[in-house]
């Protein structure tokens, strides 16, 4: 099986050094455990999958014997499953200040792990997200320490891909497995991380009694991609409740299915109570719920610009979590319906950019960026992320950028 050099390992060599416990979340087959291991290789570090069921019990049942039966250095994957881990191990953390990198902890549900982590290892751990690959970890040049904003700086790969190339990309997916073993049929890869996805962490996890309904659910979803947040669409197709839409939605969030980019407020309260739009953040994945039997028809359908917008924002993403770095970025939409697809913030500057299935960008793809002097701040250079394919200035605060250079 092929190797695949990781942009973010050297964040977690770097974490490993200054933090006593370092942890690891993202959807699940995007890499984490896989990475770690390769970092440990030649190390004393041991690796526990909680999968296992023999050492989940253990772990849930004895949480104390668990560790003095696999003691640090370790990896834990999975740690979602025992929280009562976390009690322990902030004991040793304590007992121990100066083992550095003892835990590394990796977890596929977000934001239910981190409740266990403020709560037992606050000050004490380094928390990271991880998503599939990115386009230059797939051509193996990728770009350590260096997160996405507009730029006239032109790529030091050079490589150029024409739209079905592009499209090639988007509906194959992010998955490091589809890329290291090349043996593996697509359709069977997402047919069988579905139903291991709606088993352990949908109807296990979070008790669902109806996977079948969650199914419809998760594929009704990834025909919205792309698109404002409908709870009420979803419900209605899928033929459940909106309490119900809403609370299955938070699964596919905290499982880091989807991303919800929140409209931008200059007050930080509402930013999230305004309607986000919804992100798959593995296009492979969504591509595959929705049917579309290869890139070709894919580029040519219904969901041809949603889906290349969607595949944008999981590169911007991957550019910032993979370097350790939270991403200021937010929509911005306000009651005239004028809209900015991206608004990133950086050091109180608004960095406007749009995502357009074009190569010919022009004066009319960036008529939204003018809005944003409304919210009073400095506003930065702006981006439209297209197919054209080399970087041009579209106007003194505008530049086009082809979107395999993110």
């Amino acid at each position: 099986m092929a190797h695949l050099e990781r942009t973010m390992q050297p964040v977690i060599e770097k974490a490993s050094k200054g933090f006593r416990v370092v942890l690891l979340t993202g959807q699940r087959q995007v890499g984490k455990s896989t990475m770690l291991q390769d970092m440990s290789k030649g190390t004393p570090r041991k690796y526990m999958s909680l999968d296992n069921l023999d050492n989940r019990a253990l772990a849930q049942n004895d949480p104390e014997l668990f560790l003095l039966q696999n003691p640090p250095p370790v990896i834990i994957d999975e740690i979602q499953y025992a929280p009562n881990l976390f009690t322990y191990i902030k004991i040793y953390a304590d007992e121990n200040p100066t083992k550095k990198g003892a835990f590394w902890l990796t977890g596929s549900q977000k934001y239910r792990l981190m409740q266990g982590v403020q709560e037992s290892l606050a000050g004490r751990i380094g928390i990271f997200d991880m998503m599939g690959l990115s386009y230059r970890e797939k051509i193996k040049k990728p770009f350590p320490g260096r997160s996405f904003m507009p730029s006239m700086d032109k790529s030091e790969d050079g490589k150029k891909l024409t739209p079905l190339e592009l499209y090639s990309q988007i509906w194959t997916g992010s998955m490091p497995e589809l890329f290291t073993d090349k043996n593996i049929d697509r359709e069977k890869f997402y047919s069988s991380y579905v139903q291991s996805y709606i088993e352990r962490d949908v109807r296990d996890f979070y008790n669902i009694e109806k996977p079948t309904q969650f199914f419809q659910f998760l594929s009704v979803a990834a025909a919205q991609t792309g698109q404002l947040l409908n709870y009420a669409s979803i419900a209605r197709d899928v033929g459940i409740d909106l309490k119900t839409a809403q609370t299955w939605m938070g699964i596919l969030e905290r499982s880091g299915l989807v991303y919800l980019l929140r409209p931008y407020s200059p007050n930080v309260t509402k930013r999230i109570i305004k309607t986000p739009k919804m992100y798959f953040l593995d296009t492979g994945l969504a591509a595959y719920l929705t049917k579309w039997p290869n890139a070709q028809t894919l580029m040519n359908g219904a969901m041809a610009g949603a889906i290349l917008e969607t595949y944008a924002i999981g590169e911007i993403l991957k550019s910032y979590f993979h370097n350790g770095k939270e991403p200021y970025m937010w929509l911005y939409r306000d009651k005239h319906q004028n809209e900015v697809d991206i608004v990133i913030e950086e050091a109180g500057t608004l960095y406007p950019i749009e995502i357009k299935k074009t190569a010919n960008p022009g004066i009319g793809d960036y008529t939204g960026f003018k809005e944003l002097v409304k919210l009073k701040k400095k506003v930065g250079l702006g981006a439209v992320l297209c197919l054209k394919p080399e970087r041009i200035t579209l106007s003194r605060a505008v530049v086009s950028v082809p979107i395999w250079e993110i």
